[in-house]
C-alpha cells in the first residue's frame, strides 16, 4: 500500500454508505447495526431524498448506534445535520458546499470526505482540504451510472499515485474485486449494496474486512 493510504485520522478501510431503499424490506438502522456487528467502522448516511427533519432523526439514531460500536458517522452533504448530531464529519459531492466553507463551519477536528470522478477533481479536493476521497465508479454499478463509464483500475492507480490523502474505491465493489482495487494503491473500499442488500450484512462485512486485512498484510 502506498504511503498516502496511512493517514492516522482516517482509521478505517471499509466505508459503508447507506441506502434504505436497498435494504430488501428491512429497516435501515437494523441493517447498519448488523454491519457494525461485523466490524464496520465508518458509515455515511446518504439518504438524499429525506426531508431535513426525517434525516435528522435517522442521523440521531445512527450517531447513537455508531458511538456504541466505536464507529465513525459521516453525513452526506448536510453540514448542518452533521453539526447537530455531532457526527465525525461530512461527505461532499461536486455540487455541495465548497470544501473550504465546510471546513470553516466544521472546524479542524471533523473529517471531510469528497466524491471524485476524475483526476482533476481528485487533485482539487486534496488542494481544497479534503481528508479523504471516494473515487469512481471503478466498475459499473447502476447507482453511479450517471457519472459516466467506469473509471477502471488504471485510472484508480494513477490517482492513488497523485494524491497524498486516502482514496476509497467506489462503484461495483464486492468481495470478488477487493484485492484488485487495493492492489491499485487505494486506502480501502466504499460500497452500498454489497452489504446493505446482502442476506446477512454482518457476515458480508466480516468477509470483506477479512479480505482487506489479508491484502494489507501481504503488501506490508
Amino acid at each position: 500500500m502506498t504511503e498516502q493510504g496511512r493517514s492516522p485520522r482516517v482509521g478505517f478501510n471499509l466505508y459503508l454508505i447507506t441506502d434504505r431503499k436497498g435494504c430488501c424490506g428491512r429497516g435501515l438502522v437494523p441493517v447498519v447495526e448488523e454491519a457494525l456487528k461485523g466490524g464496520v467502522k465508518a458509515v455515511q448516511l446518504r439518504e438524499k431524498d429525506l426531508p431535513g427533519g426525517e434525516l435528522y432523526q435517522v442521523a440521531l439514531e445512527l450517531r447513537s448506534l455508531t458511538a456504541r460500536y466505536g464507529a465513525m458517522l459521516f453525513i452526506n452533504d448536510r453540514v448542518d445535520i452533521a453539526l447537530a448530531v455531532d457526527a465525525d464529519g461530512v461527505h461532499l459531492g461536486e455540487k455541495s458546499i465548497p470544501i473550504p466553507q465546510a471546513r470553516k463551519l466544521l472546524g479542524g477536528r471533523k473529517l471531510i470526505g469528497a466524491s471524485c470522478h476524475g483526476r482533476e477533481s481528485a487533485a482539487l479536493a486534496q488542494d481544497m482540504g479534503a481528508d479523504f476521497i471516494t473515487y469512481g465508479p471503478v466498475y459499473y454499478t447502476p447507482s453511479k451510472a450517471a457519472y459516466g463509464p467506469p473509471a477502471g483500475l488504471d485510472s484508480l492507480g494513477e490517482v492513488a499515485i497523485l494524491l497524498r490523502i486516502p482514496i476509497f474505491a467506489i462503484g461495483g465493489i464486492n468481495s470478488g474485486n477487493v484485492r484488485a482495487v487495493i492492489s491499485a494503491g487505494c486506502r480501502g473500499i466504499a460500497l452500498i449494496s454489497a452489504i446493505i442488500a446482502a442476506d446477512d450484512p454482518r457476515l458480508e462485512a466480516e468477509r470483506l474486512l477479512d479480505i482487506l486485512s489479508a491484502v494489507e498484510y501481504q503488501e506490508e
